[in-house]
């Protein structure tokens, strides 16, 4: 019985041993590669279809054909170049949009989250739940009043039309209060004790210590507007000087035929500031997002 005990117990040692590392890293890899694979498939399709030469763009062959030129660059120089397509146009009509609502968002943003964080006025919670609340409804139902305030304004075909309606995130004033809210109370009077001002308290207190969530901010709105379609196509007209990239590339889709072949190489380079961008502030967005997560 006993030896039949101690051999139990050296069998259940040697299963409850743990695993070697390189097993583990080998495990992990094995996993985590067809996965990584299939959430860049859509990319990798992408970038394959650039390359193709025209008609190939809807084929699923990626080996060309003894004779036959499957791969090949025109398809960039016809983007970058053509008189037709005025490219560098909408590239830095994105860049202008998508900039100036980020800045404008993040400023907004910053100094309203400060007030419903830090100062007390009549009806405060209450209007910031009902804020909240309008979370919950749907953006494309705003779109129908929006345009008419834009029209009314005069703002078709105009930077102000594409960017302004935008500026008021209601997420990103949850995201910036939240945040403000977490900051010691007596940072702030000690500030207003050395005689500083509110503004002042402000610009030197609360904002250097939001950069990382600002950001964050900054980077989502970026992303969001960047990308934007369906609002900066409402906005203008075909003929405006102010359309924006994801507006441009629907130009390769005619009504019998689509250019899948240019419409992958614009879109190759529009995935790129933003590839840049999350690169360059990598650090900051962890940062932001994981703010106020842990306490100490």
């Amino acid at each position: 019985m006993a030896n039949f005990a101690n051999s139990t117990l050296a069998t259940t040692r040697a299963y409850g041993r743990p695993m070697p590392k390189a097993w583990r890293y080998a495990l992990s890899y094995a996993v985590l590669l067809p996965l990584l694979l299939l959430v860049h498939l859509p990319l990798l399709w992408m970038i394959i279809t650039a390359f193709k030469a025209p008609g190939y763009g809807t084929k699923l062959e990626f080996i060309p054909r003894a004779g036959e030129a499957m791969y090949t660059l025109e398809n960039f120089r016809q983007v970058f170049f053509d008189k037709d397509f005025p490219f560098y146009r909408f590239a830095w009509n994105s860049l202008v949009v998508a900039t100036g609502c980020a800045v404008v968002t993040v400023a907004i943003c910053t100094m309203a989250g400060y007030a419903f964080a830090k100062k007390r006025f009549p009806g405060r919670d209450l209007l910031f739940a009902g804020l909240i609340t309008i979370m919950l409804v749907p953006g494309i139902i705003f779109m129908v009043p929006q345009y008419r305030l834009v029209l009314k304004f005069g703002w078709i075909n105009t930077y102000l039309g594409m960017i302004l309606p935008h500026t008021a995130n209601i997420f990103g004033l949850f995201l910036l209060r939240q945040h403000i809210r977490g900051l010691p109370d007596s940072l702030l009077e000690a500030a207003r004790v050395d005689g500083a001002s509110e503004i002042g308290t402000f610009f030197r207190i609360v904002v250097p210590l939001s950069v990382p969530v600002m950001i964050t901010l900054f980077l989502l709105t970026f992303v969001g507007q960047w990308s934007n379609f369906l609002w900066q196509l409402i906005v203008n007209t075909p003929d405006s000087p102010h359309l924006t990239l994801p507006v441009g590339l629907s130009l390769f889709q005619g009504q019998y035929q689509t250019e899948w072949e240019k419409m992958m190489a614009g879109a190759c380079f529009s995935i790129l500031p933003i590839a840049v961008l999350f690169t360059v502030a990598q650090r900051f967005f962890i940062q932001g997002l994981t703010a106020g997560s842990v306490k100490e």
